[in-house]
């Protein structure tokens, strides 16, 4: 049977305009990781029709990848992610163009990753700090938004950074770190401030220290959605955009929809005191 773009996406017309399919179809985004959420955002732009990717991991999918990883099948154990989700965008849609970066995010990588990209997504691993500091600098300097949606616990926590708005830098304040446990916990608190998250996770099988923490496949399939709205309103350019130092998080399990605003980022008083708070507990946790 022959691939027919325009029958394959045919769907989508009523919510998008025919004019706009073919914008998005010659549209290039960047996903950063494609585990966790970066897979599903990746399968979930192709199916809106978005014609031109370009994705980038270095890892390979392991056993405990498969709860919540698009990728992750046990016929792909061992394989690398950046060829899996590769060859599933692809099945999505045959005529896109899907170019790959099996070394990451790294400095060496981050301007081809980059050039011609109209719009960036964050589908890194909560703990890669570095390769966010060199992501979100490198696409500030070249005036591209980041759409960032993370899951936590059972939902989706969104940022977006926009061209001429607050950066990444300005809104984690990762300077404030006295070492990596405390630019995890920056993190954390920056994603999610409200933390709607916390009254049913069991913190016994969190350990920053180990780099181990847990994650829903249904939070991750909510990510997919958030993060395809928001790249769809950045390039149709319709519809309401906030970006940081607005957040929002929208947690199922508990039917509660969060949204505010950080004017300082994390460098505010009540920031600065849940990091100063989760310091001692992680002392404690440790002492203990």
């Amino acid at each position: 049977m022959d691939y027919d773009y325009d029958l394959a996406f045919s769907r989508n017309l009523g919510l998008i305009q025919p004019e706009e399919q073919l914008l998005l179809r010659t549209s290039r985004v960047a996903i950063a990781g494609l585990g966790g959420v970066g897979g599903v955002h990746l399968t979930t732009l192709a199916r809106l029709g978005i014609g031109r990717f370009h994705i980038a991991d270095f890892d390979h999918f392991e056993l405990h990848n498969i709860n919540r990883q698009a990728g992750a099948l046990y016929s792909t154990l061992g394989s690398e992610k950046s060829e899996v989700m590769q060859r599933m965008a692809l099945d999505i849609n045959p005529t896109a163009d899907v170019k790959t970066f099996r070394e990451g995010v790294t400095a060496n990588t981050i301007a081809a990753f980059l050039e011609g990209v109209d719009v960036v997504v964050d589908g890194l691993d909560y703990f890669a700090v570095a390769a966010r500091d060199l992501l979100y600098r490198a696409a500030h300097e070249r005036g591209l938004p980041v759409v960032a949606a993370g899951p936590i616990g059972a939902s989706a926590a969104l940022l977006v950074f926009l061209p001429g708005g607050m950066t990444w830098h300005e809104y984690f304040a990762m300077d404030l770190a006295r070492d990596e446990i405390d630019k995890y916990v920056l993190f954390a608190i920056g994603t999610a401030p409200k933390a709607t998250q916390m009254p049913y996770l069991d913190r016994r099988y969190v350990s920053l220290a180990e780099k181990r923490g847990p994650s829903l496949s249904l939070a991750v399939q909510l990510c997919s959605g958030v993060a395809a709205a928001e790249v769809m309103k950045l390039l149709l350019k319709r519809g309401t955009v906030r970006g940081a130092p607005y957040f929002q998080q929208f947690d199922a399990y508990r039917g509660k929809f969060a949204v505010g605003k950080l004017r300082w980022g994390n460098r505010g008083p009540l920031q600065r005191l849940k990091l100063a708070l989760l310091r001692r507990w992680l002392t404690n946790q440790k002492n203990g």
